[in-house]
C-alpha cells in the first residue's frame, strides 16, 4: 500500500515538474516582473514580509527576476505574431490549477527559493474566465495561506471592473503590457487585441489607488491596494516604431496613470512570419539600455522627451549616454560653476550623478570645492571637466567642437567600454 502512495506521489511530481519546465520558460519574455515598491506587513505570525529586504536574482542575459515567474497557463486564444504562446503556435499546452499554483508558491517559499509569486497567463476561453483564476490564486495566499510575500500579478486585458478591484486588493503590483508602443503596430501584429481593452484596467487601478490614498489619510484603518503600483512592457524592434516613439509612449502613461515603471523589451525573433523582423535580426541589447538610460533622466533628473530625442533626431546615439548627447547638442549653457549652480542645472552635467549632486550642495556650504574634493564625491570627470568649472578647475578649452567632446571623452572610456562588451559577452 505504501508502494502504491510513493508510486502516485512521485507519478503527480512528475507533472508538476513538467508543467513549470514549460510554464517557467514560456514566462520569460516578460521582463516586467521588479518587486519593488511594497510595503506589505508580516501580520498574524503568516509567512513573508514584502519590503525592500526583497532578494533579486538574474537571468543569464541579466533581467532581474526575484519571484517564482511562471505562466498560470500557455493555453491561449489570441494569435499574437510576436509572442511564442500565440494561438497558431506549436508548441506542447499545459496549465496549472489555482491549487498547483498556491502550493508550488508556497513549497518554494519554504524552501527559500523565493521572496513571492509573478504571475501571467495566456488567455484561457476569454479574459474574465483567466482573471477569476490568477485572482483566486493570489487570494488563497493571503486568506488561506496567510502569505504576506510579494505577489505581481499579470491584469488580462478585457477583464471586468470587479475582477481588476479584487486583483488590486490581493496583489502588490499588477501590470498590464501594451506590447506595441503604437495602436497601428498592435493592429498589425495583436489584431485580436484592442488599445482600449489595456487603458480601461490600467485607468481603473490609477484612480483607485488615488481613492485608496485620500481615504488613509482620513481613516484609521483602509485595506491595502496595490502598494507597489502599476508597470507595462513596451516591446521594442518588432514593429518601425523609433526610440523617440517609444519614450512618446512611455513619458504619457507615467504622466497620465503615475506608472511606476515601464520596461522596454528588445523583441526576440520567434517566428519567420513576414510582419516581423527576419529571424536572426534580434534587437540590440545597447537600444534597450538606451531607452532605460533616457527613462530613468525622464523620471529623476527632469528631462524630456523633446529634450532627449527632438524630432530631428529618432534615435539615440548608439556611442553616448543621452544625458551626453543632450549636453553637446546645448554646449551654450556650458560651462556651470560647480559652486553657484542650481540643482536643476547640475543635473544636467555629464558625470554627476544625483548622489554626487547631494553631496556638492552640502559640501559647498562649508566652502569652496575643488578638482580634488569632486574626485572624493564620485563625480566621473572624464566627462564632467567639459562642463563645468570650480575652484582650481580652470574653464575647459572653449574652441573644442562637440565631435573633439565626444571624441575625448570616448577615447577616456574605451577601457571601461570595452569591459562592459565583455561583461556582455558573458550573457
Amino acid at each position: 500500500m505504501l508502494f502504491v502512495v510513493n508510486a502516485n506521489y512521485f507519478s503527480f511530481m512528475e507533472k508538476i515538474q513538467a508543467k513549470l519546465a514549460i510554464l517557467a520558460d514560456a514566462a520569460k519574455y516578460d521582463v516586467s516582473c521588479s518587486s519593488s515598491g511594497s510595503t506589505r506587513k508580516n501580520k498574524d505570525k503568516g509567512l513573508g514580509d514584502t519590503g525592500s529586504g526583497i532578494c533579486h536574482t538574474y537571468t543569464e542575459d541579466g533581467r532581474c527576476v526575484s519571484l517564482l515567474k511562471i505562466l498560470m497557463s500557455n493555453i491561449c486564444i489570441y494569435d499574437c505574431a510576436y509572442c511564442v504562446t500565440r494561438r497558431s503556435n506549436d508548441i506542447k499546452r499545459t496549465s496549472f490549477s489555482v491549487d498547483e499554483v498556491v502550493d508550488l508558491t508556497m513549497n518554494f517559499y519554504r524552501r527559500n527559493y523565493i521572496e513571492g509569486l509573478f504571475l501571467s497567463s495566456g488567455i484561457m476561453k476569454n479574459a474574465d474566465y483567466t482573471m477569476e483564476r490568477m485572482v483566486l490564486i493570489a487570494k488563497k495566499l493571503r486568506t488561506e495561506q496567510n502569505f504576506n510575500g510579494y505577489i505581481h500579478l499579470k491584469s488580462i486585458p478585457g477583464a471586468s471592473p470587479d475582477l481588476m478591484h479584487a486583483a488590486g486588493l490581493y496583489a502588490d503590483r499588477l501590470s498590464m503590457n501594451i506590447e506595441m508602443p503604437t495602436n497601428e503596430g498592435l493592429r498589425l501584429l495583436a489584431p485580436d487585441k484592442k488599445r482600449e481593452d489595456m487603458i480601461v484596467p490600467i485607468r481603473q487601478i490609477t484612480n483607485e489607488i488615488t481613492q485608496y490614498q485620500d481615504e488613509r489619510k482620513v481613516l484609521r484603518k483602509v485595506p491595502t491596494f496595490v502598494p507597489a503600483g502599476q508597470s507595462t512592457q513596451v516591446i521594442v524592434g518588432a514593429t518601425g516604431e523609433t526610440d523617440r516613439d517609444i519614450m512618446k509612449v512611455a513619458s504619457a502613461f507615467y504622466d497620465k496613470f503615475k506608472m511606476k515603471r515601464v520596461y522596454y523589451s528588445g523583441y526576440v525573433p520567434i517566428s519567420n512570419d513576414n510582419r516581423l523582423p527576419a529571424l536572426g535580426s534580434q534587437v540590440p541589447l545597447l537600444r534597450e539600455n538606451r531607452l532605460y538610460q533616457a527613462d530613468w533622466l525622464q523620471r529623476f533628473y527632469g528631462f524630456t522627451t523633446d529634450e532627449l530625442l527632438p524630432e530631428t533626431i529618432p534615435f539615440f546615439d548608439s556611442e553616448i549616454d543621452p544625458k551626453l548627447g543632450w549636453a553637446l547638442r546645448n554646449m551654450s549653457l556650458f560651462p556651470l560653476d560647480i559652486n553657484k549652480a542650481d540643482k536643476s542645472l547640475l543635473l544636467r552635467v555629464p558625470g554627476i550623478g544625483l548622489h554626487s549632486i547631494n553631496k556638492i550642495i552640502e559640501g559647498r556650504k562649508f566652502g569652496q570645492l575643488t578638482w580634488d574634493h569632486l574626485k572624493k564625491m564620485g563625480i566621473a570627470m572624464n566627462r564632467a571637466k567639459h562642463f563645468i568649472t570650480c575652484a582650481g578647475l580652470s574653464e575647459p578649452t572653449r574652441d573644442l567642437t562637440e565631435m573633439q567632446i565626444k571624441g575625448l571623452i570616448l577615447a577616456g572610456s574605451s577601457g571601461k567600454f570595452l569591459l562592459h562588451q565583455k561583461q556582455l559577452s558573458i550573457f
